[in-house]
């Protein structure tokens, strides 16, 4: 049951992903006066007309997966009203609506997560894992409690409180901690020689963390877009210089990209950073990953891709000549065919050599 759950979570958040980009394109037509003859929940077959607006078609389609703009005179330039048939700086801004949308949909779900995480708070400790039968566990001490001070004193950092606990080896010493806002006093002596692997104490931790007002963590969800995009855009170059090992930069495909969200969702259940918040971080982390990489894939310069259709906005741009419909819709066509084929071997892939995170 919890992997249907898994699985119908993945379905609706990735659907969403999709349908958020295409209402970007229908949005932005709908204002510049580009005219749509049907905006779709989910893809063909349909289901059902559900209602017309302003001259759209809105349906609901048998595949319950994402959703679809189809706007009028797409490829024929002649149709009046129609895509095609649009001024060059209008379809510039239809097509990079829809990634535009997907990256507004990934920095709202940073900022949450930044609101609700926060940042790293130096002086706390938060407690990852117990040893069974430890003097961490007889305290008893909890996954998610956050240490604040050893014996009375505050510490500066994580390596500061480690020494205070090392300098009481074999001696009764009180650890403060907060457990679910409450303060908490515990007492327990390290012991001289741990069983190997533990600590003298018994515990494994990383430091707390401390929501951030709205302003900073917007502030932080520009950065890690930033940083994403960056990322994205010097694969290659660090792919070529040997800064990425190929497996790092391995593409994946809804497979992959599944079982990373799975792999999230388990984190969500057992991981004493996710418990200190109600929300499920690592899954959110991953749906933000995601939404941002959507975006900047539709804008890789690939026909049949967003970006491959603003790279054939260039000519009309610099010399006011448009290439020819017949000629860009053949390209098109070609690089639909392939992009299928490189999806159909990236999940081959993804089933022969499945994702494994850390």
């Amino acid at each position: 049951m919890t992997t249907l759950w898994t699985v119908l979570q993945f379905v609706i958040v990735f659907g969403l992903l999709v349908f958020f980009h295409e209402m970007g394109h229908f949005l932005t037509s709908k204002a510049l006066g580009i005219e749509i003859e049907e905006f779709g929940f989910g893809y063909p077959p349909r289901l059902v007309k559900l209602f017309s607006w302003k001259g759209t078609d809105v349906t609901l389609n048998w595949i319950p997966f994402g959703g679809f703009v189809r706007p009028k005179g797409e490829g024929d330039e002649t149709v009046e009203g129609g895509m095609a048939a649009a001024p060059a700086w209008k379809r510039f801004l239809v097509l990079v609506s829809g990634a535009g949308m997907n990256f507004l949909i990934g920095i709202l779900v940073l900022v949450l997560m930044f609101s609700a995480i926060g940042s790293p708070v130096q002086n706390q400790a938060l407690i990852t894992e117990i040893s069974p039968n430890s003097p961490a566990a007889n305290a008893p001490l909890q996954v998610g409690d956050v240490v604040t001070a050893i014996n009375g004193r505050n510490f500066a950092d994580l390596t500061q409180m480690s020494k205070l606990i090392q300098e009481n080896i074999g001696v009764p010493l009180t650890i403060s901690v907060l457990r679910r806002g409450e303060r908490l006093d515990l007492e327990l002596t390290p012991r001289l020689n741990p069983p190997e692997g533990e600590g003298s104490v018994g515990i494994w931790y990383t430091n707390a963390y401390a929501p951030l007002p709205f302003i900073k963590a917007l502030g932080s969800a520009f950065q890690a877009f930033g940083n994403q995009a960056k990322q994205t855009i010097l694969l290659p170059y660090n792919l070529i210089a040997g800064k990425i090992s190929g497996d790092e930069a391995r593409l994946v495909g809804i497979k992959g990209i599944f079982d990373i969200f799975s792999n999230a969702s388990e984190l969500d259940q057992s991981s004493a950073v996710a418990a200190a918040t109600p929300l499920p971080v690592f899954r959110l982390s991953v749906i933000s990953t995601v939404s941002i990489a959507l975006g900047l894939t539709n804008l890789l310069p690939i026909p049949a891709l967003d970006g491959g259709q603003i790279l054939f906005l260039l000519p009309e741009f610099l010399f006011k000549k448009r290439i020819p419909q017949k000629v860009a819709n053949a390209i098109n066509s070609v690089f639909f065919i392939l992009l299928i084929a490189l999806m159909f071997f990236i999940t081959v892939q993804d089933f022969l050599h499945p994702i494994i995170q850390p």
